[in-house]
């Protein structure tokens, strides 16, 4: 494990009640948020992502096709 799985362990370990887990889950999914965030400005200021590559994503299609179960 990294640094930073053996420091969330650690941290954990204290939380004892629901209400704690349901925060915390919060509170990381606002990081990660912040995260992808932070990513998309980067590759919006590098050219990778611009208006037109943001109009193409809009008409894309990415279900998962249908299998009949055998």
């Amino acid at each position: 494990m990294n640094a930073a799985q053996i420091e969330l362990l650690n941290t954990v370990a204290h939380i004892e009640s629901e209400d704690d887990i349901r925060e915390l889950k919060h509170t990381l999914s606002l990081f990660f948020a912040r995260l992808a965030d932070r990513e998309m400005e980067h590759l919006w200021q590098s050219g990778k992502i611009n208006d037109g590559v943001l109009e193409q994503w809009s008409h894309e299609h990415m279900r998962t096709p249908y299998r009949p179960k055998m």
